[in-house]
């Protein structure tokens, strides 16, 4: 974005609904809580007042996506009239935590999502209080979806770098403007509680890397393409990255390019709003862990792929494990594998434990557009929550065209999906195939029953051996294909349904 716009949203959101802090709101030594200021000038909400065990918490403003409206990047940026402002708080904490939340709007419903952490408010006028009784990642949604207010709650904080540490880019509380940061071996940036840092972060080739703390790396200030995300990782490895919150990327928001041996932990993505922008995109890598995350992106949310160009597309993705994550996907897919498939295999690659408290296309989808042998998926102690009211996703044909009114509700996204097909993404001259699929201890916590499918594309491209356990929507056993609205296309062989799930694995 130019500073010209970037200048034009914050004086937008300015006037609607945000006022700037002063870097007095927020207190450190609660009692079981540590938080910390929002530096002086950073815009917080208005919309939402928090308090944490009694003391003041501040409410950092985010824009979001308020329909979900797409384009494949048409050489412009996304219009403000498409999104909306949203906020989020963070904090640490070691015992039960008493929750107070004031809103500025009326009062008429409340949900705490994810719906499974079983989480009753409290709603006395516009006052919203409940107790969170260990660390975790919520939404609370007042009167619905808009405007929705993210809190992010992490345990205490182990292993911080001291400023001045060798090998440390240290940003202690306080806006930073260090534009692109380049990590090299065996360096850290640390970006403590309190900090908010306008840049973005690169590597390539590097060894030994850390990105931690607690505080806001956020890319608005970057038209798009420039940034390249909030982090782009290329040719990396021994990489952790862990606690921080990313914002507003120009382009997908936390990308791995052939890196090797990665965790991230604790991380949250919110402020996705840009076209085409995702999550958490994982391309041609190896031995990669994500857990304990949140991630509200625009588009797919948690995404595994394999990439041409250049020699990416020689290398495959393996034993790669998303655990216990909550996601909001505003347009795309949730969980998804593809739609580039560009390498030699896709295997072992985990989705366990997670949330997804809203979606709008797929929740759990494996697109298959290229060569690669795709085996061994799992999908494991899935929650999908879906609303009945849901908006349809829509790809936006003309600059100027408005999200229809009528498309605001009535839709049901689907719940697994695996096709082989041709895309507008396809490198490869020849597909692959998909091989040994379990869909095990999903559930679906709705009124409506979102479809299935699955496709092959020809006899020698097809879809082999799918295992569905224990899928309940709600609390009914789906035992059949019928039951679970799932369409088997043509090339497709060995689906399975077991009412209940064989003993569980223990928990990743």
């Amino acid at each position: 974005m130019t500073r010209f716009v970037h200048v034009a949203v914050l004086l937008v959101a300015s006037l609607t609904s945000l006022v700037l802090a002063t870097g007095a709101s927020a207190s450190s030594d609660t009692p079981g809580v540590r938080s910390w200021p929002a530096p002086a000038g950073e815009a917080v909400s208005e919309q939402y007042e928090l308090q944490l065990n009694g003391t003041a918490v501040p409410v950092y403003a985010c824009r979001v996506s308020a329909v979900p409206l797409n384009q494949v990047w048409p050489g412009y940026q996304r219009p403000l009239d498409q999104t909306e402002l949203a906020g989020f708080a963070y904090w640490e904490m070691e015992q039960p935590v008493q929750i107070e939340i004031q809103s500025r709007q009326a009062v008429q419903s409340v949900v705490v999502r994810p719906i499974a952490l079983g989480i009753q408010p409290v709603i006395d006028g516009n006052r919203i209080s409940f107790t969170l009784d260990r660390p975790a990642q919520l939404v609370v949604e007042v009167n619905g979806p808009h405007g929705a207010l993210h809190l992010f709650a992490d345990p205490p904080e182990q292993g911080a770098p001291a400023e001045g540490a060798p090998g440390v880019r240290y940003f202690g509380p306080g806006v930073h403007r260090p534009g692109k940061i380049e990590l090299q071996n065996n360096e850290t940036v640390y970006l403590a509680g309190g900090a908010v840092v306008y840049g973005c972060i690169h590597a390539s080739g590097a060894e030994h890397i850390r990105i931690a703390g607690r505080g806001v790396l956020d890319v608005s200030t970057f038209e798009r393409g420039q940034g390249g995300g909030a982090i782009r990782l290329t040719n990396c490895q021994d990489v952790t990255i862990e606690g921080i919150v990313m914002r507003d990327p120009d382009v997908w928001c936390c990308s791995l390019f052939g890196c090797n041996q990665v965790t991230i932990s604790r991380v949250k993505l919110v402020g996705l709003w840009r076209y085409n922008a995702d999550g958490i995109d994982v391309c041609n890598s190896q031995n990669v862990d994500v857990s304990d995350s949140f991630v509200r992106a625009f588009d797919d949310a948690l995404v595994v792929k394999g990439l041409q160009p250049g020699t990416r597309d020689s290398r495959p993705v393996q034993h790669v494990t998303f655990r216990r994550c909550v996601i909001w996907c505003d347009w795309g897919r949730a969980m998804e594998i593809g739609a580039e498939t560009c390498a030699p295999e896709i295997a072992h690659v985990t989705f366990a434990d997670c949330d997804i408290v809203r979606t709008t296309h797929i929740a759990m989808d494996i697109q298959h557009g290229d060569r690669a042998d795709i085996h061994d998926i799992r999908f494991e102690r899935i929650r999908v929550e879906i609303d009945d009211q849901n908006p349809q996703p829509r790809m936006q044909q003309q600059r100027d065209e408005k999200y229809p009114a009528e498309a605001h509700q009535g839709h049901c996204p689907a719940l697994m999906v695996i096709v082989i097909h041709k895309t507008p993404y396809s490198r490869d001259e020849t597909q692959g195939n998909v091989r040994d699929v379990l869909f095990r201890d999903i559930t679906v916590l709705s009124t409506l029953e979102p479809p299935s499918s699955f496709r092959g594309f020809d006899a020698e491209h097809s879809v082999a051996g799918v295992t569905i356990e224990n899928l309940r929507f709600n609390d009914r056993v789906i035992q059949d294909a019928a039951a679970a609205r799932l369409t088997i296309g043509p090339h497709v062989s060995q689906v399975t349904f077991s009412a209940a799930a064989a003993a569980n694995d223990a928990q990743p």
